[in-house]
């Protein structure tokens, strides 16, 4: 396209295959059709009951939940959001990395991670102390699974009901620490 030109799109009619693998929520996962990996996918949603709606998603049109320690939220769209997604093995998040804000050490272990910045600066590599100090920052990610799963260190290592000398002997953080920090994160789930 040229400069100044603009570009319209407009929703046309799924292909098939999209209307035979469109998730039917209420009912509970099944195998993947497409691959023999763990089970990642809901069982398709009747041909006559599909609407315009199924295809479209708002789950990362504004921030998600704020995780307070690290002043960034999280927003997901996952085919519980999307049941367009049902069986293509895809998922999505939505950061938003307030100014000071950092993103906890963590990993995706079911799924190789895509990162996208649309708005403000990230620093991001494996391990970063990198942290936002101009705006708050704005990105998206997309993942190769359905399911990527979510581990944060900082909430596996101290979000535990693990003894403090156990986490002292396996981090060589002295156990005043340890109990501080068990304190901080307390024994909960990843927050969602």
């Amino acid at each position: 396209m040229g400069h100044g030109q603009s570009f319209r799109a407009r929703a046309a009619a799924p292909p098939p295959l999209a209307l035979a693998l469109l998730a039917a929520l209420l009912l509970s996962r099944t195998q993947n059709p497409r691959t023999s990996a763990s089970p990642t996918c809901y069982p398709c949603k009747p041909n006559l009951l599909v609407t315009a709606a199924d295809f479209h998603s708002d789950a990362l049109a504004k921030p998600g939940q704020l995780v307070a320690p690290f002043d960034t939220s999280f927003a997901g769209a996952t085919v519980k959001q999307f049941p367009g997604v049902n069986g293509l093995d895809l998922a999505a998040t939505r950061l938003d990395v307030r100014v000071g804000g950092v993103m906890p050490l963590h990993a995706h272990p079911e799924a190789s991670q895509l990162l996208i910045v649309a708005k403000g600066a990230l620093s991001a590599s494996f391990i970063s102390a990198g942290t936002n100090k101009v705006e708050t920052a704005v990105a998206f990610s997309a993942y190769s699974s359905s399911n990527p799963g979510l581990q944060i260190a900082d909430y596996a290592l101290f979000g535990n009901t693990l003894p403090a000398d156990v986490v002292e002997k396996v981090t060589f953080i002295k156990e005043a620490e340890v109990k501080r920090l068990k304190a901080f994160f307390g024994p909960r789930a990843v927050p969602s």
